[in-house]
């Protein structure tokens, strides 16, 4: 079985993405932390990246959307290009697990890397008017203060290169939240979610939510896997 593209697969052709190296001279140049968003985008060769992305008619507010995914892609590159990836009862398991209200673990885990779900499982909309798009997977980085960024893919289709982004920072929040007494993260909102077994995003709060639960089980799984050839890991 084929490996499932992503992103970075799509996006980042092997002429772009032979352009991060520039990128991270200058960041040692600068002495500038890479992790560091405002550092990044002070940086002429990732400046000039991005704006190579940008397509004929522009992006307008859209460009700090793709701002954000260059910076996770170059974080992700540098990193070595870590893919996790979750089936169905993994995802169940962690998203139906009791918190504990305790920071989950960041020791132990990559720097960055792609956390991808099952197809057509996990669903998200931009706004209230906007339909309803499966998320692909997203993106997970250190934030700041100790928390993480998370920048999910919606609307991922392997024969065309356009998606949707959103980006959460911080630190996810104790579940459940009192306006959400009774519910399970990432309960359906879309109609008949519950009955097809389906999951959704409902806002950045529960994106950051789906990354926390998951750096336990990476944290766990990359000191057994990191000196392998290997890239894509399953999680279990």
């Amino acid at each position: 079985m084929m490996a499932r593209l992503t992103p970075f697969d799509l996006v980042f052709t092997q002429e772009i993405a032979s352009r991060f190296p520039s990128v991270a001279d200058g960041l040692l140049r600068d002495e500038a932390d890479p992790a560091d968003r405002d550092a990044f985008l002070m940086n002429r060769e990732a400046v000039t990246v991005i704006h190579d992305l940008v397509p004929e008619g522009g992006l307008g507010d859209a460009v700090a959307h793709l701002a954000a995914l260059v910076h996770h892609a170059y974080l992700f590159w540098r990193e070595g290009g870590w893919t996790f990836t979750l089936d169905r009862a993994t995802l169940d398991r962690l998203l139906r697990s009791p918190s504990s209200g305790a920071r989950s673990t960041r020791s132990g885990l990559p720097d960055a890397y792609y956390l991808q779900v099952p197809r057509q499982l996990v669903w998200g909309r931009l706004g209230p008017d906007e339909p309803y798009q499966p998320l692909d997977g997203c993106f997970v980085s250190p934030g700041p203060d100790a928390g993480l960024r998370a920048l999910g893919v919606f609307g991922l289709h392997p024969d065309r290169r356009g998606f949707a982004v959103v980006e959460a920072v911080g630190e996810a929040a104790v579940w459940p939240r009192p306006a959400d007494a009774g519910n399970q993260p990432l309960a359906p909102h879309m109609d008949g979610g519950s009955k097809a077994g389906l999951y959704s995003v409902n806002d950045p709060a529960e994106l950051l939510l789906l990354a926390d639960r998951t750096t336990e089980l990476v944290a766990q799984t990359y000191p057994e896997v990191k000196m392998g050839t290997d890239r894509e890991i399953q999680l279990r």
